[in-house]
This record gives structure tokens, C-alpha cells and sequence, in this order.
């Protein structure tokens, strides 16, 4: 896929991974089109495209606010006559164990890393299908592959992620619509910074894994090679990957290493 001219609008676009895909399609000339909950990061985000040379259109967007959701992709649609890319890259994670843990802030992890993103899909869908095409990509986790300590909503809720999509591709394959799932591992962001715990709250702290990371960048431009090649399914990440594998083929192996990782 060519993404020059291309109308591209990716969630979660105001740090981390989404910020870094703002770029990676900025500098390959796409018409951009950014989104979160964070107006103020997102006018940064901005600036450093228009640095760039490239212009991107500020959709403030709330994944939590389902009901909005088709009322602004019917605007932006009539703004920029089509969506030829959706990158579902918003989310929100998770640091508490499952006995501490109400069922309060599970359901808002679902709400905002589940319903929240096929809700959006599927108000650009029909306009997809109405224009012959186009690509709709998920970021999901190496969590949406196995489940990990700390993590029993989110992992939850990539699982979802994973059904659901693989379900789409299948459904959409003769209306010329591609589906990715990308399955990041460690990738240095603010993720766990923004993590909810028990109470809801942010966990606050930068964990030694997501530390050691590879970077947004690299992550990004893996991200959209993946796009470009037509890729069902992609792993970003670095020996962390293995885990996937391990958890494959070797589970016994697996259940003993998750229970000794840190995991934060």
C-alpha cells in the first residue's frame, strides 16, 4: 500500500505509539487525521507534523463516549470524503491483581479497550465498504496472546480484540477490506505510567520492562511495514517475543516463567 494521499486516522495519537505512527505516516505524505482524549498533547503532536511539512486534522475523541462516535465520523467523512485507514491504537492498561480489583475498573478497561474500539470500527465500516476498500488496524498486546500477572482485565480485553478482528477480516474480505492486528511487547511509552490500579487510579511509575523496551519509532515503522505488506498479524517487540512461542509450544514452561517474571 501506497499511504501518500491517503486519509489516516489513528487513535491514541497523542504519545507513545500512536504518536510515533503520526509520523511514520506523516512522512510518507498520508492526510492525517489524530485522536485522544488529550487536546493539549495532540496540538504537539501537530505542530511537530506541520515541522514536517505535513498538515493533520485534531479529532478530540473520548473511547468512552460511544454514543459521539458516529456523529464524528459521519463529520469527517464529510470533511475529507472518505477513511482509507483506521488505526485503533487507543487504550489503557492495567496494574492490580484480580482479588483487589473491582469489577468497576474491569468494566472500564473493556469499555475503552474493547467496546470502545469496535464501536469506532464500526462507524467507519460502512463507509469503507461504500468506497470499495480500505484498511482497519488494532493494536493489541502480546497480553492479547496470554494472559499475564497484574494484567487480567486488559489481557482480557485484547483477547476480545484478537476475536473480534479475526472475525472482521473474514467477513470483510471481499469488499477489499485488509485487517492487522499488532501485538506489541515492551515498546518505551508511557503505558504503565497511565496503567489503572485497583482504585482506579494511575499507577504513576515507569516499570523496569517497559523501561528497557524498543522504542516508539521502531515500533512504529514495524507497525506500518506491516500495513503496507498486507500482514494478518504482527510482533513488535524484542526477546520478550518468545514468550508467545514458549507459551505455544511449551506451556508448562511458560506457566513456570510467568510466575517468576516481574512484572512490573
Amino acid at each position: 500500500m501506497n499511504f501518500n494521499n491517503k486519509v489516516v486516522w489513528i487513535t491514541g495519537a497523542s504519545s507513545g505509539i500512536g504518536e510515533a505512527l503520526t509520523y511514520e505516516f506523516a512522512r510518507q505524505k498520508a492526510k492525517l487525521i489524530i485522536s485522544s482524549n488529550q487536546q493539549e498533547e495532540l496540538e504537539k503532536v501537530k505542530l511537530n507534523c506541520k515541522e514536517m511539512g505535513v498538515e493533520c486534522y485534531i479529532q478530540f475523541l473520548d473511547m468512552l463516549d460511544i454514543e459521539k462516535m458516529q456523529i464524528i465520523t459521519d463529520q469527517l467523512v464529510n470533511k475529507f470524503d472518505r477513511i482509507d485507514v483506521l488505526v485503533n491504537n487507543a487504550g489503557i492498561s492495567q496494574r492490580s491483581l484480580v482479588q483487589e480489583t473491582p469489577l468497576s475498573v474491569d468494566r472500564k478497561i473493556m469499555e475503552i479497550d474493547y467496546f470502545g474500539t469496535i464501536a469506532l470500527t464500526k462507524t467507519v465500516l460502512p463507509y469503507m465498504i461504500k468506497n470499495g476498500g480500505g484498511y482497519i488496524a488494532a493494536t493489541s498486546s502480546i497480553s492479547g496472546k496470554f494472559g499475564f500477572p497484574l494484567r487480567s482485565a486488559y489481557s482480557a480485553a485484547k483477547h476480545a480484540l484478537h476475536g473480534f478482528f479475526e472475525t472482521l477480516r473474514a467477513e470483510v474480505y471481499n469488499y477489499n477490506i485488509k485487517v492487522l492486528i499488532a501485538f506489541p511487547g515492551r515498546i518505551k511509552t508511557n503505558i504503565s505510567l497511565n496503567a489503572l490500579t485497583k482504585d482506579g487510579r494511575a499507577h504513576g511509575k515507569m516499570d523496569d520492562g517497559q523501561n528497557s523496551g524498543i522504542s516508539a519509532e521502531k515500533c512504529a515503522r514495524q507497525y506500518v511495514n506491516a500495513i503496507r505488506k498486507d500482514k494478518k498479524e504482527v510482533l513488535i517487540g524484542s526477546t520478550e517475543l518468545l514468550m508467545v512461542y514458549i507459551h505455544k509450544f511449551f506451556p508448562r514452561l511458560f506457566y513456570k516463567l510467568a510466575r517468576k517474571i516481574n512484572p512490573t
